[in-house]
């Protein structure tokens, strides 16, 4: 990884702003759910990676033509946030557009992907946040990163306010589309402000899916008492049934879904990387396809699950901390949704890494990102601003590879070594 800024391969970067081609949002106010609200410290930074061909011969000006049509299809993100009298978010649909930067790499794009160093895709996709200038922040920001063959990077930040990873892809595919000229018939939008709140008696406790920080006023940002670190590592299609046979044995009838299957083995390697620090609570997170709308970008249609156990997790078997995974879940949402509504002032809360967080993204459309006839060749996402307790996404592997999966893990730095020696001696994956 890159250590200092003398060293950094990445260069030449401009700064600009690019919005709607023509004026869209007229002034209009978007409300936002409580469970948007509840996300809001938390930031999506996705890169994808792209040959030559992607874009050869387009110069800046023809990209941002692009986006300028793009845009005007999806002008809520380019919004900026203000506040009720009430002191309640929302976000005035104003054009003000998506910051967007430009930067040069002095290697080529397989020299860089050859790394395999997880820190360097934070070197090509922003990692502002929002505020402390809450009416000035922009809620996507883009960078474009040229390598020295002609391959580029398109990295995006997202405010998870606006919507989950599913809104955040399809927001991007749209950018795909304008590239070849093709527009949705209706302009994006978002999911309509359903506050459950009213005349609802506050909980006593918080939910267990949520850490609460702050206050943070206007600056929507969470610091770490600990450094964090992320690893990833593949689980080809082989590997995976291999891991299933060994949770499930002879008993084919259970196998294990391939996310729980992750989700049960690096369970217990966290617990035992952490030497007795018990882990008897995880959050898990998936899409719920039922409550997706295309055309609609939401952080309605993920389920947050809370499992528990009051046994120790290194001893458990396999099978039983499968099943209380598969089985015992407790959806946590209209808890949140209430201790946002119920509260005096809305709360600061942290869903991801509050507990040890197991998000399931494999079906995240990344691979349909469409730029004038080619896709990416390999993206990676994670999910920044996070709790101590970490995060662990479950990606799709590129298309044109035998890898099934993709597993990212951002642990503390004095856990991520002990992990990595626990995945490897017991499981054989690296």
């Amino acid at each position: 990884m890159v250590s200092s800024k003398e060293e950094s391969p990445i260069c030449d970067i401009k700064i600009s702003t690019v919005g709607p081609g023509y004026v869209s949002g007229h002034g209009a106010v978007q409300e936002l759910t409580s469970m948007d609200l509840a996300m809001k410290l938390h930031y999506l930074r996705t890169t994808y990676y792209f040959r030559s061909q992607a874009l050869e011969g387009l110069t800046i000006i023809n990209i941002k033509d692009t986006m300028f049509k793009w845009l005007s299809h999806a002008y809520i993100p380019c919004g900026r946030f203000r506040r009720s009298d009430s002191g309640r978010p929302f976000i005035k649909c104003n054009d003000c557009g998506v910051r967007f930067i430009e930067a040069r790499c002095t290697m080529t794009l397989d020299e860089w992907l050859e790394l395999r160093d997880d820190g360097n895709h934070k070197l090509l996709v922003p990692n502002q946040v929002l505020g402390p200038d809450l009416s000035f922040s922009p809620l996507v920001l883009m960078q474009l990163t040229k390598f020295k063959c002609g391959g580029t990077s398109v990295g995006m930040s997202w405010a998870h306010v606006l919507g989950d990873a599913f809104s955040a892809a399809g927001f991007m595919n749209l950018w795909g589309q304008a590239t070849r000229s093709q527009y949705p018939a209706q302009p994006l939008r978002m999911a309509h402000s359903n506050n459950v709140g009213h005349n609802l008696k506050s909980p006593m406790n918080d939910p267990i899916a949520v850490v609460r920080v702050g206050p943070l006023g206007d600056h929507w940002a969470n610091s770490n008492h600990s450094k964090m670190v992320t690893y990833s590592f593949s689980v080809s299609w082989p590997e995976l049934t291999r891991l299933q046979s060994k949770i499930c044995g002879d008993k084919d009838h259970r196998q294990m879904p391939p996310f729980e299957t992750i989700c049960t083995v690096v369970w217990q390697c966290v617990a035992k990387a952490k030497h007795g620090s018990e882990v008897k609570v995880v959050t898990i997170c998936k899409h719920d396809s039922k409550r997706s709308f295309e055309g609609v970008i939401s952080n309605e249609a993920q389920t947050i699950k809370v499992v528990k156990t009051d046994s120790c997790v290194e001893e458990l078997s396999l099978m039983e901390l499968g099943m209380l995974i598969m089985n015992q879940g407790v959806d946590e949402r209209r808890n949140i949704k209430e201790a946002m509504e119920t509260d005096t002032e809305l709360p600061d809360f942290l869903i991801y890494g509050a507990n040890l967080t197991f998000v399931d993204l494999y079906d995240v459309p990344f691979y349909e990102l469409n730029v004038r006839g080619h896709s990416p060749v390999y993206v990676n996402c994670a999910i920044d601003s996070i709790g101590d307790e970490g995060v662990v996404l479950v990606l799709p592997a590129p298309k044109n590879q035998s890898d099934g999966m993709t597993v990212s893990i951002t642990l503390t730095e004095d856990q991520i070594s002990e992990f990595r020696s626990v995945l490897k001696e017991e499981w054989s994956l690296s």
